[in-house]
């Protein structure tokens, strides 16, 4: 279980790619590490993986072909950068929102631009996601947690504050990138629970 506040920023430094399965290598700022152990989840773009090797200052994951195909991770490349977070402990506070790591799809950049300090973003998301999704919820994109501003049919518009366009890979989106997203988990769950 993550917050959405993501803690740094890492890069892909080697990809293995076997029958559609991926052996991701991340190289990241130390201090990540530190108390991190084989075994331990590890948010990276908004996905939960397991860490199977660690140095210093790397990490690598094993990916299924699942995870490949429901995700950005297929399209990603050595040196691109990546959003990360350590899974949360019980005593930490929840500065963002509960985040699961299980991805619900993947979306779309329609539009960015200057809305005063802050950056608007307008992303196209899967219409099957849409029963998830209202004004002033929660979102999850690329790991970060965010609040939903507008929604007009399939696309969401969310503000970025200077702090979090910086602190992440926000920052390098264009029109055209595609995103992970994961719906909040409270709307998920109570669909399921609702008699239809």
């Amino acid at each position: 279980m993550f917050t959405g506040i993501i803690q740094t920023t890492g890069h892909i430094s080697k990809i293995d790619l076997n029958n559609s399965n991926g052996h991701f290598t991340f190289k990241v700022k130390n201090f990540l590490l530190n108390d991190v152990k084989i075994g331990d989840s590890i948010s990276v773009n908004g996905v939960c993986l397991s860490v199977v090797e660690k140095t210093l200052d790397t990490f690598s994951v094993d990916i299924s072909n699942e995870t490949m195909r429901l995700t950005t991770f297929s399209q990603l490349k050595v040196n691109n950068n990546v959003n990360l977070e350590k899974a949360m402990a019980l005593s930490d506070r929840i500065n963002g929102h509960f985040v699961s790591g299980h991805i619900d799809g993947t979306g779309v950049i329609r539009e960015k631009r200057k809305d005063g300090n802050s950056t608007f973003l307008l992303i196209e998301f899967p219409n099957d996601l849409k029963k998830y999704i209202s004004k002033k919820g929660s979102i999850s994109i690329d790991g970060v947690s965010l609040t939903i501003n507008k929604i007009e049919s399939n696309n969401l518009g969310i503000s970025i504050i200077p702090h979090t366009f910086s602190g992440t890979i926000i920052s390098e989106y264009k029109k055209g990138t595609r995103v992970n997203i994961e719906v909040d988990l409270i709307a998920r769950y109570l669909d399921k629970l609702i008699v239809k």
